[in-house]
């Protein structure tokens, strides 16, 4: 009788301790990937808010002394306003997130999106626009965790336009959902690109220019994706940086858009490369205007 009752009590232990072994294995991982979830919320939203400083560090310094200079040729500018952009933001995020990796424009920072936990920063795109014409210019952010973009920032400083998502969050302008592409024949739509590769038929960009509505030339890679991700131009194609296209790629991805290289395969993001961001499903229409230069 009682080695009944001890067996039925170490089985009642057993079973119990079974239970507790489940409830944890079962509900351990939940938890986990919603901490994970918290954890990149928190992160867009101070990226978000990092940017519009960003933003407002320019309005407030832009009409000081802007000391001008010449990279690797007469027409790629910087100023000390992209040098001072870049190291607030890298600042701002160093001291929340002190084992984060750099890609930057400006300086020697050159990250590869697989590293880890990976900020691609391009400080102020468009800097002849600045320079010239105070406007039409933007702040870009791009952020990537083992090589999967997490989501994109694009400011446009002087209309107080924020392009803001992508991954795991909701593609918005500002507060209004960004939408979703939507297919029309090709000569309704416009197309841009280099104002060069236009002039010659580079890749034959003004063949497709001559196919659709017609072309566009904004000088700037931040507001031709703002466009593109408006809905308001069909593809954009030219030379870039990967600051220049890391956060329209990860915006565009859940509206229809991908930014590829022009032979069509996948951008690196390390090298100057001949991109084009298009929508998938025009891919291969896109491509049939585009060929090899010579």
């Amino acid at each position: 009788m009682c080695l009944a009752r001890a067996k039925k009590n170490v089985w009642d232990v057993s079973l119990n301790q079974l239970v507790a072994i489940l409830s944890t294995v079962q509900f351990s991982w939940p938890k986990k990937k919603e901490k994970g979830r918290f954890h990149l919320e928190n992160k867009f939203t101070f990226a978000k808010e990092i940017v519009r400083e960003a933003g407002e560090y320019i309005l407030q310094h832009m009409k000081e002394d802007l000391h001008v200079e010449r990279k690797s040729s007469p027409t790629d500018l910087v100023t000390k306003l992209d040098k001072e952009v870049q190291e607030l933001l890298i600042k701002k995020i160093r001291s929340r997130y002190p084992d984060d990796l750099f890609c930057a424009e400006e300086g020697c920072m050159r990250a590869a999106v697989g590293q880890g936990s990976v900020w691609i920063i391009d400080p102020i795109d468009g800097t002849n626009n600045f320079v010239a014409q105070g406007e039409d210019f933007a702040v870009m952010l791009a952020y990537f965790e083992d090589g999967i973009g997490k989501f994109g920032i694009i400011y446009d400083v002087m209309k107080g336009d924020c392009y803001h998502g992508g991954g795991d969050f909701p593609p918005c302008r500002n507060d209004e959902p960004l939408p979703l592409f939507k297919k029309r024949p090709l000569r309704e739509f416009l197309v841009a690109g280099n104002s060069g590769m236009l002039a010659t038929n580079e890749w034959g960009l003004a063949d497709l220019g001559n196919a659709a509505l017609g072309t566009r030339v904004y000088g700037s890679a931040a507001i031709s994706f703002a466009k593109v991700l408006s809905g308001r131009l069909l593809t954009y194609i030219t030379y870039l940086q990967p600051w220049d296209y890391a956060a329209a790629s990860i915006l565009g991805e859940s509206l229809g858009y991908k930014v590829f290289t022009i032979a069509g395969e996948e951008v690196d993001f390390q090298t100057r490369q001949a991109v084009m961001m298009v929508p998938v499903e025009m891919k291969d229409e896109i491509q049939s205007y585009i060929y090899e230069r010579k």
